[in-house]
């Protein structure tokens, strides 16, 4: 028999709400991962072009000098750098749902419920929508606001109901 001035115990594990599922990515991360990709898309992209500038100046080609030719092989590398640029994101986007950046950085997409993100939502909801949507003025500005929500979504993930999370690797 209980002693009738013992006090009452509770179980804790009913009031600590642990958080099950995945867990969303930090709004500096997720930063961090836009600026890298952007980093890296303009390197693939501008230094082809930079070194054919650069190798004009120090070789002292003058405007005469730049020919279709030496245009051609500025575009042409600079398509190169796209081409390799492209392929490593749609190969890590379809792997895990990473860009370039976001792979580095340890985080990936996912669906809500935290299935994962195809590579067609992804790019149709996530990237195309985004990307139409942004020709409406100040648009730009609101769906990076979005992430200050408590869910940390930007307009474009809630448009293609994915969450940028921790990948867990």
């Amino acid at each position: 028999m209980d002693h009738p001035y013992t006090p009452p115990t509770a179980s804790f594990g009913a009031v600590i709400d642990v958080p099950t599922g995945p867990v969303p990515a930090g709004r500096g991360v997720r930063l961090g991962a836009y600026l890298l990709d952007s980093f890296l898309f303009s390197i693939a992209v501008l230094v082809p072009i930079l070194c054919v500038v650069v190798f004009g100046i120090a070789t002292g080609m003058t405007e005469e000098d730049v020919t279709a030719q030496v245009v051609g092989i500025a575009v042409m590398g600079s398509m190169a750098g796209f081409a390799v640029w492209l392929g490593l994101t749609i190969h890590y986007v379809k792997q895990n749902s990473q860009s370039i950046a976001k792979k580095m950085l340890g985080i990936k997409i996912v669906r809500v419920d935290g299935s994962p993100a195809s590579l067609a939502r992804i790019f149709w909801l996530r990237n195309f929508v985004n990307a139409v949507l942004g020709v409406v003025p100040l648009y730009g500005l609101i769906d990076i606001l979005f992430i200050f929500s408590e869910t940390r979504q930007c307009l474009h993930d809630k448009i293609a109901d994915t969450i940028v999370v921790i990948s867990g690797e």
